[in-house]
């Protein structure tokens, strides 16, 4: 036992961190840096050594890719193959008959074949067939690559979710994002490497689309509400009203320095290691970020090619985005599902399509412009499909699909004016060189100069990977 008067050294010092915390718990700033000062009088608070490089410096893919970012089109609640880019003729045969096959099994009931409202036709040099609803987006036709025979695992929002953005349907593994940005950092240290914009709220399963999971915290999306214009409702809390700029520094710096005389008495803490660094990316954002968000500095023939909306603004932000060097940008439909349309089909994906179509347009116009488009890569797509069967009881809206839809790609090294694999002759599964969301992610991976297997973060005892054990590299999507 220890005399009464002479507590053991371990309790000793969980008196000191007791204290500490108490000061900073309760705010007392003053007192805070006090005791920062008594530290350092007695040696153990020393300075951290300078930072050469964060998590997100710039580095070097495994060999020469043809993109440096990405960018993700994500119509979230699942787009129709045979309404968008699969034409299916047949469809207008069997129009309200059953199909001569037996309908494959959906998540709810389905009957007989739905043609398709909208118009489809030949576009390009290519002669690439795509419907009416993305008239403008045909007009880059010859820059392309459609996938028609996409798979999913299932017939179900929340787990093709999570499979599209991070690989695996049940468990929580990193987003796609996150490993690219592990991958190669980002470009710009003033603003997030991987950005998330939705308007008016989150989509199905919120945060974990974009989530870091066992990677370090730094590589986490950041949600950006683009339903706003004004950048303090944009990004929350990007203006401090009450500390200026070399206050938060100094506060900074401090956290820093106690955070280093942590990790060398009692190692490492990842989620603290984020949390700071999270600190530093917001104070930085300070400076940039305001200038970055806003369009009223594009000139108005800029504005003018891009249209009107939330979908314009938001590939406005995005292209602004992507010449300051962020590393990858998904560009959400809005919250919930959008295109999630079991019924009245044809306005419902008439509306979605006119909201999207004359800004992608333009996107893809305004990154040719700048010398942008063969070092982006860009993804246009949902998580799954529909069925080519109306869903009961009305011949008006279609259920969901995994078992064959479309996603396309452009730029970022990809072959244009394409249309790879093909589904059934009535566009319900994928009949002809399947494509799985795992070989998109090996793809896109590759087209960034990584090798997909040897992408990996040691964790729990194994190696983790965005595609897990499966994946291949489809190189007929290649240019």
């Amino acid at each position: 036992m220890f005399p009464a008067d002479q507590p053991p050294e371990s309790e000793l010092e969980n008196r000191h961190v007791s204290r500490r915390n108490l000061l900073r718990r309760a705010g007392f700033g003053m007192g805070w840096l006090g005791l920062a000062g008594v530290l350092a009088q007695d040696g153990r608070l020393a300075a951290a050594p300078p930072e050469s490089h964060g998590p997100m410096a710039p580095k070097p893919p495994q060999f020469p890719g043809k993109a440096r970012q990405i960018v993700h089109l994500f119509m979230n609640g699942g787009p129709s193959q045979v309404d968008t880019f699969d034409p299916k003729p047949l469809l207008d045969r069997y129009h309200g008959k059953p199909l001569p096959d037996e309908n494959l099994r959906t998540e709810r009931k389905t009957g007989a074949a739905m043609r398709s409202p909208f118009r489809f036709q030949k576009y390009g040099q290519s002669g690439l067939e795509i419907s009416e609803l993305f008239a403008e987006t045909a007009r880059h036709a010859d820059d392309l690559c459609v996938i028609r025979s996409m798979q999913a695992d299932v017939p179900n929002h929340e787990p093709s979710l999570m499979l599209m953005n991070c690989g695996d349907g049940r468990l929580p593994r990193p987003s796609m994002g996150s490993w690219v940005t592990y991958g190669l950092g980002s470009e710009n240290q003033n603003l997030p490497g991987f950005l998330a914009l939705c308007p008016g709220g989150y989509p199905i399963v919120a945060t974990q689309n974009w989530r870091s999971a066992f990677l370090p915290g730094a590589y986490q999306g950041t949600y950006i509400d683009t339903q706003h214009t004004e950048i303090e409702k944009l990004i929350e809390n990007i203006r401090n009203a009450s500390t200026p700029a070399d206050a938060q520094r100094r506060q900074l710096d401090l956290a820093q320095a106690l955070n280093h005389y942590q990790g060398q008495r009692q190692g490492s803490d990842p989620q603290l290691d984020a949390r700071i660094e999270s600190f530093e990316l917001a104070y930085r954002m300070q400076s940039e970020a305001a200038e970055a968000f806003d369009i009223s500095q594009e000139p108005e023939s800029i504005r003018s090619l891009y249209g009107e909306g939330t979908h314009a603004r938001q590939l406005i932000i995005t292209r602004r985005l992507l010449e300051r060097g962020v590393r990858m940008i998904q560009v959400w439909s809005g919250a919930g599902q959008p295109w999630d349309n079991h019924d009245n089909i044809e306005a419902e994906h008439r509306k979605l399509a006119q909201a999207w179509d004359r800004p992608i347009a333009a996107f893809l116009t305004d990154l040719k412009q700048r010398g942008l488009f063969d070092s982006t890569l860009v993804l246009w797509g949902g998580e799954f499909g529909r069925t080519p069967v109306a869903e009961l009881p009305a011949l008006s809206g279609r259920d969901h699909n995994h078992y064959g839809f479309s996603v396309w790609m452009a730029g970022g090294g990809v072959r244009g004016g394409y249309a790879h694999g093909a589904t059934d002759d009535f566009g319900f599964a994928a009949v002809e060189s399947p494509v799985h969301v795992h070989d998109l992610h090996a793809t896109m991976l590759h087209l960034l100069g990584f090798n997909h297997e040897t992408l990996t973060y040691r964790y729990a005892g194994r190696d983790f990977r965005l595609t897990d054990v499966h994946g291949k590299v489809v190189r007929e999507l290649l240019a």
